[in-house]
């Protein structure tokens, strides 16, 4: 076989245009394409491949390095890891700028491919424009901030490096268990050197994502610890829809009579209206699903990583009672809270597990739907709360003197309360749409009340709950999902983050809609220090002269080109969302809502935080002296 001479960036190109993944038959491209800032480290060498000849791979101009690799993480976690975009970035900040997203991405096991520039190989010019300096040692650049963020991380300083390091990224990136960000830092001269590469490097590769299959072993244990149990749960993570087992879940738990409660990643697995799904578990969960949670004598846990929001720190389940069976194609996942590990692929699991059942049924009955409607009933309650302006009565414990929450209604002109707004807004978009969000108090609301009936309409970023990945990540659903109309969900703190990619939907028509919640400030932080004791400091947008903050963000948008409204009660948030509907270019909702007016507090929503042991504040030792009891009946592994 012969050899093709190319510069190592042409290579790299040409490589990424020939890489297929196989998954139950289907064959199709991985790499979608390639979101792009220029700079000096890549602008001639990456750059220059790609205006020679990119093949099929779309190339795409970001804004911020952080906001387009968010927005790629975004597709490829809409497309169930199938599919992904690259990235690349010019030396220094560029490459500084993606180490948020990277964590992101490994949080969250999407895969990701970085192609951040790096220093010169030869060192000749040294110190290069934007290049750090450690005084032992000059290996050091930038890009080693990406190690502990990524899943495979490498440094290319020969052509012939790129050749095993990208092979073994794409390895990494297509496996099921280990997915996540892969890193491939080339130094800039080496960019642009030419190798005779050999022609077989350039052939269609194909990698193969078999289902693994669990053993009769672990499917003749977690048989025997179902029969066991009388109230078994299961707990719905990011793994069923990776492994699309939703019919052979609902199967399973129709069956035998098991309800599901889910988390961030897991919610819209299941749609809402399956009659055993009880909704969010754990901190920002539904009192349904922790009611079922705390008299679960079996947690069955399939694709989740159990985080602390999930257990409510380890709280929601009774330890003195329950087993955990654990169903995760990640061995160190299965393992988690000292379950019967059985690590396989969920669907194919669910499957054979399901005939080994036979003759079993929960005990119990009627309870699941009970919980359910009993949920429905606050749903419907919240959906009338009405700010009042002589007698507030907010969800929360510790909130707002009345003088303050007038203050408030009068500066930003609104009294529409966020739950109202995230339930009208619920009921106003298509069945189909799909709803985007991270931070803040929005995913509380969102996994509490936001009804899903279409599967993989719901897609929160919470392994990692970054500020700014909304809406960058709604330009990346939409990538992912060209004819359904997506949604950000964000907050006013968060849209101040990172907006930008806002621009690249606008440039590249493709149309998204921001749903911008502002109360102006941390109002999600702001709660969590009331709540434990604290005064309201430094989480509200105030002047120096101590006045609210009223920016008006649908003129920052009206700026970048999109139709925007301002919409401050339920009627103009219809009718806001049905004109944005027949729109072709990317709309904001400007939503003025009251602070303290979304859910919280509900049965099993402890969360273990760092409160101050030693305070001057009674209050606040008083919430030390409360964490303090309820870590007496916390899990502590």
């Amino acid at each position: 076989m012969g050899t093709i001479r190319l510069t190592t960036a042409q290579a790299m190109i040409k490589f990424l245009n020939q890489q297929y993944v196989h998954i139950d038959g289907e064959e199709f491209p991985f790499v979608e394409g390639i979101f792009n800032i220029f700079g000096h480290g890549n602008v001639l060498g990456i750059g220059q491949a790609l205006e020679q000849d990119s093949g099929h791979l779309k190339v795409i101009q970001g804004k911020n390095e952080q906001g387009m690799a968010h927005a790629a993480i975004a597709y490829s976690k809409q497309k169930l890891r199938k599919k992904i975009y690259a990235l690349t970035t010019s030396s220094g900040p560029g490459s500084a700028n993606l180490t948020t997203a990277a964590a992101t991405a490994l949080a969250n096991n999407i895969p990701l491919l970085l192609l951040p520039a790096d220093t010169y190989a030869t060192r000749q010019p040294d110190p290069v424009l934007q290049q750090v300096e450690q005084e032992h040692s000059m290996a050091i650049t930038t890009n080693d901030a990406l190690k502990p963020v990524s899943r495979y991380w490498d440094r290319v300083q020969r052509p012939e490096q790129l050749m095993t390091s990208l092979i073994r990224a794409f390895e990494v990136m297509t496996d099921p268990a280990k997915a996540g960000p892969a890193t491939v830092c080339i130094s800039q001269d080496v960019e642009g050197e030419a190798f005779d590469f050999e022609e077989e490097f350039f052939q269609k590769r194909v990698h193969y994502i078999d289902r693994k299959i669990p053993s009769e072993r672990e499917l003749n244990g977690a048989a025997e610890k179902i029969k066991k149990s009388k109230k078994p749960l299961i707990v719905v993570g990011g793994g069923v829809k990776y492994s699309e087992a939703r019919e052979a879940l609902m199967n399973f738990s129709l069956q035998y009579n098991i309800p599901l409660a889910e988390t961030q990643a897991g919610k819209s697995a299941v749609e809402h209206s399956f009659i055993n799904n009880l909704g969010g578990l754990g901190i920002t969960g539904t009192q349904a699903a922790n009611k079922a949670a705390q008299e679960a004598d079996l947690v069955i846990g399939i694709g989740t990583r159990y985080t602390d929001f999930a257990t409510s720190s380890k709280t929601v389940f009774n330890f003195e009672k329950a087993e955990f069976l654990n169903l995760n194609v990640s061995r160190m996942q299965a393992y988690k809270l000292d379950a019967f590990q059985v690590v396989a692929d969920a669907r194919t699991t669910l499957e054979k597990l399901t005939p080994k059942l036979e003759g079993y049924q929960s005990e119990h009955g009627s309870s699941i739907v009970e919980k359910k409607e009993e949920w429905k009933k606050e749903r419907d309650r919240l959906r009338s709360v009405a700010f009042d302006r002589n007698d507030f009565d907010p969800e929360i414990k510790n909130h707002f003197s009345q003088e303050t929450m007038n203050e408030y209604a009068d500066t930003l002109e609104t009294e529409f309360p966020q739950t109202n707004a995230l339930l009208t807004a619920n009921e106003a978009v298509d069945e189909d749409a799909v709803v985007v969000c991270a931070a803040g108090s929005l995913p509380g609301d969102l996994q509490r009340l936001w009804e899903t009936n279409t599967p993989n309409t719901y897609h929160l970023e919470y392994g990692y709950s970054c500020m700014g990945y909304e809406i960058s990540g709604t330009l990346g659903v939409k990538l992912a999902e060209p004819d359904k109309e997506v949604y950000a969900a964000v907050g006013d703190g968060s849209f101040l983050m990172l907006h930008s990619e806002l621009v690249t939907a606008l440039q590249y028509k493709e149309k998204i809609n921001i749903l911008l919640f502002d109360n102006s400030g941390y109002g999600c932080i702001n709660n969590l220090q009331m709540d434990h004791g604290s005064g309201s400091y430094e989480c509200e947008f105030r002047t120096a002269e101590n006045k609210v903050l009223n920016i008006d963000y649908a003129r920052v948008a009206e700026g970048y080109g999109a139709k925007v409204y301002r919409a401050n009660t339920e009627e103009e948030l219809k009718a806001a969302i049905a004109d944005a509907k027949k729109q072709d270019c990317s709309t904001l909702i400007e939503m003025k809502v009251l602070p303290k007016t979304m859910t919280d507090g509900y049965e099993g929503s402890w969360w273990n935080l760092g409160v101050a042991e030693v305070a001057e504040n009674e209050s606040i030792r008083d919430a030390f002296a409360f964490k303090e009891k309820m870590l007496e009946t916390a899990k502590k592994y």
